[in-house]
């Protein structure tokens, strides 16, 4: 089956997060900053995406999948999205169209032998900062410790969720499991529960799938700064984050986010 082409998926986009603290999914903030409105989140653009690995390979993936995603073209709100694959060296490359251009890119693979689990004791366990200081090169300095106090998805949240991105797989209603999306949004959290931000921007993550989450579950975080850095007038962190499901771990991500724009730093 090397590099066939796999049957696409077309989703409508929906913006999420356009009431949320981050402004940059807020239309108008957004077109100050040059967009054409308020960007669907970066994490929902990787639901999209995973839709393709989990039709491949069903609950195995959500198991102990692994995944990239690079995001480098905004998606809005109502806009028809394309995600391809293609079968590529045992996995897939997956990439996302909108507008006729191409917004992400990545990749999923499922490794035929389950990866062994960090110890959360190797994460350091702190508490989600009671006050938040501003985002900086000292809040987020490199090998900064940060973590996400454990927080419920609800039978209502992940609903809604599922409603929200119109998504037609089954295994999720189904078997009752959280949808990766959701995975990947608490690095989001872990961030943003730390410091204040401003209009900021989820770039990319590296995935590393470790069991599936249940509805219903705790999610909480233990996550290290690895680097706090200039690119192109942006200020960028990367973190490496653990993310458990009621203290057992269901993912290890890298995950990097521009946290103080160029236009930010400009004005």
């Amino acid at each position: 089956m090397t590099d066939q082409l796999l049957a696409p998926y077309r989703v409508r986009a929906f913006n999420t997060a356009h009431d949320s603290e981050n402004k940059i999914h807020d239309d108008a903030t957004a077109r100050r900053f040059g967009f054409g409105g308020g960007l669907v989140p970066g994490v929902d653009v990787y639901g999209y995406m995973s839709h393709l690995p989990v039709t491949r390979w069903g609950r195995a993936w959500l198991e102990r999948g692994t995944a990239e995603c690079r995001f480098f073209k905004p998606v809005y709100d109502g806009d028809e999205v394309t995600v391809t694959a293609r079968e590529s060296g045992g996995g897939i490359e997956i990439a996302v169209e909108s507008r006729c251009e191409v917004c992400a890119s990545g990749r999923a693979d499922l490794p035929e032998t389950p990866p062994q689990a960090p110890a959360p004791g190797a994460f350091g366990n702190v508490p989600q900062r009671p006050e938040r200081p501003p985002a900086d090169e000292a809040s987020l300095a490199a090998e900064t410790w940060l973590g996400l106090d454990p927080y419920p998805v609800t039978p209502e949240m992940a609903a809604r969720y599922l409603a929200d991105s119109h998504e037609s797989a089954t295994i999720y209603r189904d078997e009752g499991l959280l949808h990766p999306r959701d995975i990947l949004r608490a690095c989001n959290f872990v961030i943003s529960r730390n410091v204040v931000l401003g209009p900021w921007i989820h770039t990319g993550s590296k995935i590393q799938l470790l069991a599936a989450a249940r509805v219903g579950d705790r999610l909480s975080a233990r996550a290290r700064v690895t680097a706090n850095y200039e690119h192109k007038g942006h200020r960028f962190v990367d973190v490496d984050a653990l993310v458990l499901a009621n203290e057992t771990p269901v993912a290890r991500i890298v995950h990097t986010a521009i946290y103080r724009p160029r236009q930010v730093a400009a004005a």
